[in-house]
């Protein structure tokens, strides 16, 4: 069947590296509770907190509900759950797209508009955000219309941007550790390594299974 989920040992390696990931990205949200103006990312963002209205609000938006976005690599993409708890993967996924719609993709676009590392910066996380929505929201339409396959197709494009809050920090832990590169240039690499390799890799197991049927 065309996408469909991982299956046995590899399921379970899947949610074990997922899992190791996640934690490590809680750590990171938990640097914001409680609300603090000046705290970890924040900290070299007081130019914008301070002259742009409503940045913290929309940062905070952002941090708070993109964590809840992840939750979905654990429950959309298992085939014990889509077997035997149908209504959880629905019910979940309901809940993905209304925080990625309504709260997650808007204030990544907005906080976007104000990223580190210039110009070419700044297009990439927009133009993630923008593909973020699209992707979610044509899933939504796909399902809607009863169209299951690309349903799927458009839900691992979409989680595979999720990811990129992931995928992000680790190039950029790799980068700096490799090459000690400054911080702007880092910025600016990450900004566009840190989603497109995913977005590749998807595309390349969606050919893939598409003549594997």
């Amino acid at each position: 069947m065309l996408t469909r989920p991982l299956k046995g040992y590899q399921s379970i390696l899947w949610q074990i590296v997922f899992a190791c990931f996640f934690m490590l990205m809680l750590n990171i949200t938990f640097q914001y509770i409680p609300y603090n103006s000046n705290v970890a990312f924040l900290q070299i963002k007081q130019s914008e907190v301070l002259a742009i209205p409503n940045y913290l609000f929309f940062f905070y938006l952002h941090v708070y509900t993109a964590i809840f976005c992840l939750l979905a690599g654990f429950t959309q993409f298992n085939a014990f759950i889509l077997k035997h708890f149908k209504k959880t993967h629905t019910y979940t996924g309901r809940l993905y797209v209304l925080v990625v719609l309504v709260a997650a993709a808007p204030s990544g676009f907005f906080i976007g508009c104000y990223a580190n590392g210039g110009f070419y910066a700044k297009c990439a996380f927009l133009l993630l955000a923008t593909l973020w929505f699209f992707y979610t929201l044509k899933a939504l339409i796909e399902i809607k219309n009863g169209r299951v396959a690309s349903h799927k197709k458009f839900m691992l494009r979409s989680f595979a941007l999720t990811a990129s809050a992931l995928t992000l920090r680790l190039w950029k832990v790799i980068l700096v550790y490799l090459f000690q590169p400054a911080p702007m240039d880092v910025y600016q690499i990450v900004a566009w390594l840190g989603w497109i390799p995913n977005i590749l890799i998807i595309e390349f197991y969606l050919y893939k299974t598409q003549f594997n049927e």
